[in-house]
């Protein structure tokens, strides 16, 4: 296949830009570390929402102790002054007894609430502990961050504009072929070393032709093995 050699870096920049687009664009290094810092601050975000929760439940749980300790408090009370008052034995049994039960519970409540105490400060050591880790995590994002945004844009090459410099008939082997470069030992298309009278051949067609590879038919464009 002819096409002149001022052409043919063109050609092979065109299927360097087509098999580019056909793979999953690969991230830089800045931008996968910022990538695994990102997935690390959610991980870090979800146990501070958890120990959030926690401390939440607790503190509810306390003022749900608080609450019914203030209940029996008043009803402890309320049978106190209604023992002064009645007369009635059995009537006064029951009201002994239901205070008496209303001062057990105050004693078992009272108890919950200390273990209760214990446990949220426990708990909200361990939450400020995972807020101090979600700073120290968002810090590294917008460091990160601040990297990738300084890293130089990506120059997107057009396929379209390369093929519209290229003849039909290159092009229409070419779709069918494929192209790569060849170094004068191996074919990148195949990434074969060919035997030394195959690699006689290719580097022995002329400057203006396009020599395909043996193994696998891509039109090779021959460069120096520095250009690669």
């Amino acid at each position: 296949m002819h096409l002149s050699k001022d052409l043919q870096p063109v050609l092979l920049e065109l299927a360097r830009a087509e098999h580019a687009a056909s793979r999953p664009a690969q991230q830089r290094p800045e931008e996968q570390e910022l990538a695994r810092l990102v997935a690390e601050r959610e991980r870090i975000q979800s146990a501070a929402s958890a120990a959030q929760m926690a401390v939440d439940d607790m503190e509810l749980e306390i003022l749900r102790i608080q609450e019914d300790e203030r209940k029996l408090k008043r009803r402890e009370l309320d049978d106190k002054h209604q023992l002064t008052a009645e007369t009635d034995p059995e009537r006064r049994k029951d009201l002994e007894h239901d205070r008496y039960a209303a001062k057990s519970r105050i004693a078992d409540l009272l108890y919950e609430l200390k273990e209760a105490h214990n446990e949220i400060a426990a708990l909200r050591n361990n939450r400020d502990n995972h807020g101090a880790r979600l700073d120290e995590a968002n810090r590294k994002v917008e460091a990160a961050q601040r990297a990738v945004d300084a890293l130089p844009a990506i120059e997107a090459v057009d396929p379209a504009g390369l093929r519209a410099q290229l003849p039909a008939d290159v092009l229409s082997l070419y779709d069918d072929v494929s192209a790569a470069s060849f170094n004068g030992r191996t074919c990148n298309g195949c990434f074969i070393q060919l035997p030394p009278a195959e690699r006689a051949e290719v580097m022995a067609a002329d400057e203006d032709e396009l020599p395909t590879c043996p193994n696998c038919g891509t039109l090779l464009v021959r460069v120096s093995p520095a250009a690669e």
